[in-house]
């Protein structure tokens, strides 16, 4: 499987533009080209779930199916909270709409209620986003700083689309909002082979503060298969929304 490094990811993953990268090669490869070698091995991991199959690990128990959506998770014992994989097929939209549509921050205080604040800003010589959260009546407000990278990749013929979120230490903190420091997310995209998408996504959430862990996994089975509604309708709603725009 060979992932191509492509202009723009070259330089956040630490190599010379246009090297590909080799992976399923001896061990060293990666490291060889100027690759840091967990980048390509987590990529790698990334679009091995896109096949069908997946997920091969019999540690994760199949949650919930609705829609054509797939999500299974699995317990951290540490924290007693759940990360979850999901698995499906958006048949609409294009892989490269639903890529512009999830990296514009300005789109997204449009289509997802739950924004409360949202914007990307230069914190110790990185590019970190900040992301306040709306939280139901008597909880306060969750907030996030994260870091996002794009890859756009070439595995095999096959163009993958992986974008990565994790949350890094930065802004200072806000009285009143409590800070989530353990957030990840991995959204995988590719053609279904049509005109549709095929999407895996990895993601774990502590919010952190007194909500107890069974409401916090409680509240997954509907937010999760919400969250991923609200995103297909608002790449239907994109294209317009860049017209008015002037995109």
């Amino acid at each position: 499987m060979a992932l191509g490094c492509p202009e723009g990811v070259a330089m956040e993953l630490g190599c010379p533009e246009g090297v590909a990268m080799a992976l399923g090669c001896p061990e060293g490869v990666a490291m060889a080209l100027g690759c840091p070698e967990g980048v390509a091995m987590e990529l790698e991991g990334v679009c091995r779930e896109l096949e069908p199959g997946a997920p091969g690990s019999g540690d994760w128990e199949r949650f919930l199916e609705t829609g054509g959506i797939r999500i299974h998770r699995l317990l951290r014992p540490e924290s007693c909270l759940y990360e979850y994989k999901i698995y499906g097929t958006f048949p609409e939209y294009s892989p490269e709409l639903y890529v512009d549509m999830y990296m514009d921050l300005e789109y997204r205080k449009q289509w997802d209620s739950y924004v409360k604040e949202l914007y990307e800003r230069d914190c110790d010589g990185q590019k970190v986003i900040y992301w306040e959260v709306k939280y139901p009546f008597l909880l306060a407000n969750r907030d996030y700083v994260y870091i996002r990278e794009r890859h756009d990749l070439d595995v095999d013929g096959r163009k993958i689309w992986v974008i990565v979120a994790k949350s890094v230490p930065g802004l200072p903190e806000k009285s009143g909002i409590i800070r989530v420091e353990d957030y990840h997310q991995t959204l995988a995209l590719e053609s279904d082979g049509k005109q549709g998408t095929k999407v895996f996504m990895h993601y774990f959430d502590n919010p952190g503060g007194m909500i107890p862990t069974f409401l916090v996994n409680w509240a997954a089975k509907s937010g999760v298969p919400s969250f991923l509604k609200d995103m297909q309708k608002a790449c239907a709603n994109y294209p317009e929304y860049c017209k008015k725009s002037g995109r």
